[in-house]
């Protein structure tokens, strides 16, 4: 069985994953930031941590995962101006900012759970951990690395550059960005339009504000991820991850900040998952172009032709990899609908599957093909077209031509379960379809047996031709009629 290995996104190759310590296992995603509805593209990052989640347990890790709230400091620019989002959010429809956060936290739970996704360890809140920032604010401060200027702290990018390097997970290189920059009006309080806010003075009509050291105000956006995940995973822990629009500037922040804190990096592996898109176009809530959890459930959309269950949408997003690019559409979410059935259906064959005296295949090599699948950076598509291809051998069992022995049964149907329920997080949706369709098959296969006792093969023909078309494959034999999709 090969080892795992996991793409750095901070050293740009796969790396063999090795814990910090021994089987423990520290992960920290950043969450969502709470004051918009919850978004498929969302669904789709946490979706996929949760899978990295599933098969390091599977693999038998003890693993802390740690998934924030970000219920304050997220400006509408990310040069530190402009009103806090929840706040604004807060202001238009007369609100608190706290029932903001609830109500859009409460969802946002409610639709991950709906995607069958573990809830993490521990999920603090950026509002529940001011005294750990403002903790981290000064020790910046007192390494040299941050400036205080009429209440507000910046973090000073070029003085950290000069002895650390900024820009080396997204590759960017400080003279270009620096060449890019210009000044915005008011930001003559920071030495360089690079600096970043880890801690921002409340302008007078600013709801949200705690005391500090430095004025009444809040924490910076990039600032609280470095200070929770070092309260809970320590100063150094082995998996940040994220969507890939947080690489830059978020994520090369909390590097800068953590080396400057600390003195040396924060995490060893950076992971992020790629975009999803819609019918081929970004989701932009500007042009319309977008669909929430709740209308793609339900089907009360007009971007696809009917709504799908949610294991049969986490499995769409399962076959593309996390890193890769996704495109939502009805021919793409109506096969994976249909290959979700098959794999469901072979799993209700598996269980039923009789035993010989030896196996006609490898089934260990079957098996091992999930690990290695999986071992190679999370690769979800590839073990999919494994279990598939496994599939068909279940099928040739269950039909005759094939065989299985007692062990390798209970080793696959072991596997199968696991892969396909532990680390994919699908769930068997059609186990009470499936008994009405037994009793339906049954009903069918009696009219199909009693038509051919008359003779009446044009009936017989019939039922067997219907099936086929449904992808319902009879095969009659001395020993009776058996079917299968």
């Amino acid at each position: 069985m090969s080892k795992l290995h996991i793409y750095n996104t901070l050293t740009k190759q796969k790396e063999e994953f090795k814990p910090i310590q021994d089987d423990h296992v520290g992960m920290y995603v950043c969450g969502p930031t709470v004051y918009s509805y919850v978004h498929l593209g969302n669904c789709r990052t946490f979706t996929s941590f949760d899978m990295v989640y599933r098969y390091l347990l599977y693999l038998g890790y003890k693993v802390r995962y740690v998934r924030n709230i970000t219920d304050v400091g997220h400006l509408e620019s990310d040069a530190d101006q402009g009103e806090d989002k929840i706040a604004k959010k807060a202001r238009l429809e007369q609100l608190e900012p706290m029932e903001i956060v609830q109500r859009y936290t409460v969802d946002f739970r409610n639709v991950m759970r709906q995607l069958n996704a573990h809830p993490p360890n521990i999920e603090p809140t950026a509002t529940g951990h001011l005294i750990e920032q403002i903790q981290m604010v000064q020790e910046i401060l007192d390494k040299g690395f941050a400036y205080e200027s009429n209440g507000s702290v910046y973090f000073d990018v070029e003085k950290y550059n000069e002895s650390h390097g900024y820009g080396e997970l997204s590759g960017r290189k400080i003279e270009d960005l620096i060449a890019g920059s210009r000044e915005l009006d008011g930001q003559e309080e920071k030495r360089s339009p690079l600096d970043f806010a880890i801690w921002k003075k409340a302008s007078p009509e600013h709801i949200m504000r705690w005391p500090s050291p430095w004025s009444d105000g809040f924490p910076g956006w990039h600032l609280e991820c470095s200070a929770m995940s070092t309260k809970y995973l320590g100063e150094t822990f082995d998996i940040h991850g994220g969507g890939m629009d947080l690489k830059f500037p978020h994520h090369e922040c909390e590097i800068a900040q953590g080396c400057a804190a600390t003195g040396h990096k924060p995490v060893k592996y950076w992971m992020h998952t790629n975009m999803l898109t819609l019918n081929g176009k970004k989701m932009s809530k500007s042009t319309g172009n977008t669909l929430s959890p709740a209308e793609l459930f339900s089907g009360e959309n007009d971007k696809l032709e009917k709504g799908y269950s949610p294991s049969v949408v986490r499995f769409f997003m399962m076959q593309a990899h996390y890193s890769s690019e996704l495109d939502f559409s009805s021919d793409a979410i109506s096969a994976s609908e249909k290959g979700f059935i098959k794999l469901m259906t072979a799993y209700g064959v598996l269980l039923k599957l009789e035993t010989s005296s030896q196996s006609s295949k490898n089934v260990q090599e079957m098996v091992d093909s999930f690990y290695d699948a999986m071992n190679d950076d999370f690769n979800t598509p590839i073990l999919i077209a494994n279990l598939f291809e496994t599939t068909k051998y279940i099928n040739s069992v269950h039909v005759g031509t094939e065989t299985i022995s007692k062990e390798d049964l209970e080793l696959l149907q072991k596997e199968f379960r696991g892969f396909v329920f532990d680390v994919l997080g699908l769930v068997n949706e059609t186990e009470s379809d499936n008994s009405k369709m037994d009793e339906v098959m049954a009903l069918l296969m009696e009219i199909r047996a009693e038509s051919r006792a008359k003779k009446d093969f044009a009936t017989s023909d019939l039922i067997r031709d219907k099936l086929q078309e449904a992808g319902i494959t009879i095969k009659d034999s001395k020993e009776g009629t058996t079917w299968t999709f």
